[in-house]
């Protein structure tokens, strides 16, 4: 397993001259939408500055993972720079917060989870009628990300929490919460109002529990906060901040269940998906049918297996699979990607009865393959457009997850990014299952060769060895 670049910064010498200038602020854009479109423009980022420490150096004791626990977190977010789940640049700005019900075996209460030793360190007690099992609260510290990519790093940091949030659910997660507010994540997480270094962006049901858990915890006095940053925070950071902010705000017209939160506010309650980033069965049935690994022999690790041996494989890897492992990866990716889209008629975030869908319309999903017409030189746009990355043209193929104008909505953006991460994320299990070389994909910037509106891919070829997933 090991941890790599959803994409890499554009050198001052990539070939750019296609990529569209760097945005303005207009009247009538949102900031949002100007910051994406800077995100996807030709302009290089930098300079660099420190991303401060690996994780969060939190206080107090360091207790053991639980019994219940201990398999799902060592096989979906355990390790260093190499770690079960993607990160771009091997960064790894995603942090966990547990909240523990009883039954989990710790005293019910908050912990942070220290990914590096695989321990939890207390961030305080709750009492009263505290929900049964336990729940994870996914926020990044965006220092680390934009320390590296600037104005590229805000999406990258959604698309590693997807990723997370999938490693979670290969791992045996019952369900996630890609879309609930910031205000009530955080809350939940009990982290303190205002800007504290982390941002929260999705939620992880680790057990089985009650539906209204996340305000039942939002609720609770806050936590032990995280220790200041002793860093000063440039205006590329402060730029990312500000964007984050705008897209975990509260969408409007959101109906809001009866729980209140801190000061009698309403916490609107959160809709749980399904995983649907298991590996499929078909992931390892072969031409005729039967359980086939990648030599015809035998089947492949199931999902947390898969996650627990995934690792991105170093280019180049030319080679293009056969059209059933093909077909096998792109389904995990789209299932895993309807699985996370908002029920219809439902209002992201929003309990039964809100009828406007905020999130936008679902991601589309093409598949390149390096043996079809016309290929090498759509393969030398794509690399041109991921940030100069030319690797990508002895690449098998391309799974390439599109459909987010610069001009969505909030909730749209970041919808399409967690999901984006999510199910590719899912798609390299399956890849893994299957034998193929593989390596997530970010950092997409306006161009030709389309499809437009790239916000994730998955590069895909056969294993030599060198390059092999596991």
């Amino acid at each position: 397993m090991s941890s790599e670049p959803a994409g890499s910064r554009a050198s001052s010498t990539s070939p750019a001259s296609f990529m569209s200038p760097a945005p303005r602020a207009l009247p009538g854009r949102s900031p949002v939408s100007v910051a994406l479109s800077l995100a996807r423009s030709g302009r290089v980022p930098g300079p660099r500055f420190p991303a401060g420490p690996q994780t969060t150096p939190w206080p107090g004791p360091a207790l053991p993972v639980p019994g219940p626990l201990d398999r799902l977190l060592r096989r979906s977010l355990a390790g260093g720079r190499l770690r079960p789940a993607a990160s771009a640049g091997a960064l790894h700005p995603v942090n966990a917060h547990l909240l523990l019900g009883a039954g989990t075996g710790l005293p019910p209460g908050r912990y942070a989870y220290q990914p590096v030793t695989h321990r939890l360190h207390p961030r305080g007690a709750v009492d009263g009628n505290v929900p049964p099992g336990a729940l994870a609260v996914l926020t990044v510290t965006a220092r680390r990300t934009v320390s590296q990519y600037g104005h590229r790093g805000w999406p990258l940091l959604l698309l590693d929490t997807g990723h997370a949030a999938a490693a979670l659910v290969l791992a045996g997660a019952p369900a996630w919460c890609p879309d609930a507010d910031g205000a009530l994540l955080a809350a939940a997480a009990g982290l303190p109002s205002g800007r504290c270094g982390e941002h929260a962006l999705a939620a992880v049901r680790l057990t089985p529990g009650p539906e209204d858990a996340l305000a039942w915890w939002a609720a609770r006095p806050p936590g032990a906060p995280p220790p200041p940053d002793a860093h000063p925070a440039p205006p590329v950071l402060r730029d990312a901040w500000d964007v984050l902010d705008a897209l975990t705000a509260p969408a409007r017209g959101r109906a809001v269940p009866a729980a209140r939160g801190r000061g009698g506010a309403p916490y609107p309650d959160a809709v749980w998906r399904a995983p649907g980033a298991a590996v499929p069965p078909e992931a390892g049935t072969g031409p005729n049918g039967a359980e086939a690994g990648p030599d015809g022999a035998e089947a492949g690790p199931d999902g947390a297996e898969a996650v627990a041996a995934r690792r991105s494989a170093q280019p180049p890897f030319p080679g293009v699979p056969d059209e059933t492992r093909l077909a096998a990866v792109a389904r995990a990716a789209a299932a895993a990607a309807a699985a996370a889209h908002p029920p219809r008629g439902r209002a992201t975030g929003a309990p039964a009865g809100a009828t406007a869908t905020t999130a936008g319309p679902a991601l589309a999903w093409d598949l390149v393959r390096a043996d079809a017409p016309g290929a090498p030189r759509r393969a030398e746009d794509l690399a041109r457009r991921a940030a100069g990355q030319a690797w990508l043209t002895r690449t098998g193929a391309l799974l390439l997850a599109h459909g987010c104008p610069d001009d969505a909505g909030p909730a749209h953006v970041r919808h399409a990014h967690l999901t984006a991460g999510y199910a590719v994320g899912a798609a390299q299990a399956t890849a893994a299952r299957l034998g193929l070389a593989s390596r997530p994909v970010g950092s997409w910037q306006h161009g030709p060769g389309g499809p437009a509106h790239l916000v994730h891919a998955l590069a895909l070829g056969t294993a030599t060895e060198g390059n092999s997933p596991r």
